[in-house]
């Protein structure tokens, strides 16, 4: 009889394993201090720093994946420019950086991307991949959670089925979410915030508003990374991620001080 390399394991098992886990994390997150909605370079730090204090952060995805656009680059090409002093961000995640141009700085997307997922993990942060915002939980006209459902539900047949989506409830939420800025452009929907739109590229600029306008635009909702540039009208930077990096921090540093507010 051959002899055995793994521990003997059955496929019911497995299974278990999987679904009580997770369960027993979505249960316990179903409360949480702050959710944050977008895992790309600026959520992936906010949640990072927020975590770090011993707060409860669960941050919402709707892809498979983390870290949006700070894996590949620009153009397919997997290399990150950060512009001084985004690269101290990226030297405190043990990520090399080359500077090829005075303030400007290069880094490989894989390592810079890993690097913040790991240390956002360890932090203590939670992820749920696969998992599109829908709408917010409003009280007495303050953000008081989200309500979310499965990516894939999107694209089913309306007359296939309809899923309803659940509700999380946290004290805060953060809007990460890009471009998009799918919280914002929801409460925009409902006539209770004026949103905006993202301009023409000037690097230069984009990147210190960015970090300037970060900040809470409604009760309970703090917007971060390329979010503020939309909610703003700001311009767009491109494949250039300092301010990334450093809005998500003072994001966190934002919502830290409201937390500590709340908790009397």
């Amino acid at each position: 009889m051959r002899e055995k390399i793994f521990s003997i394991v059955s496929e019911k098992e497995i299974t278990r394993a999987i679904v009580d886990s997770f369960a027993q994390m979505l249960s316990q997150y179903a409360e949480s201090d702050v959710i944050v909605i977008g895992g790309g370079p600026s959520g992936l730090m906010a949640g990072r720093e927020i975590a770090k204090e011993g707060y409860k952060v669960l941050i919402v995805e709707r892809n498979n994946y983390l870290g949006g656009g700070f894996w590949i680059g620009g153009y397919l090409m997997n290399k990150i420019t950060v512009r001084a002093p985004g690269e101290k961000a990226l030297e405190e995640l043990g990520v090399k950086c080359e500077e090829v141009a005075p303030g400007l700085f290069v880094a490989d997307g894989p390592w810079a991307c890993s690097a913040l997922i790991n240390s956002t993990c360890q932090a203590g942060a939670k992820i749920l991949n696969m998992t599109s915002f829908d709408d917010v939980v409003l009280r007495e006209k303050r953000i008081a959670g989200v309500v979310i459902n499965w990516t894939p539900v999107a694209f089913l047949p309306r007359e296939l089925t309809c899923v309803d989506p659940v509700a999380l409830e946290s004290k805060l939420v953060i809007d990460a979410t890009g471009h998009d800025a799918v919280v914002v452009k929801k409460l925009e929907e409902r006539g209770i915030l004026k949103g905006g739109s993202f301009g023409a590229m000037w690097v230069e600029q984009s990147e210190d508003l960015v970090v300037e306008h970060t900040g809470e635009v409604y009760p309970g909702l703090i917007v971060v990374g390329m979010a503020v540039s939309t909610t703003f009208s700001l311009p767009r930077m491109g494949p250039t991620f300092g301010a990334m990096l450093l809005s998500g921090k003072k994001g966190a540093e934002i919502a830290i001080k409201i937390l500590k507010g709340l908790n009397g």
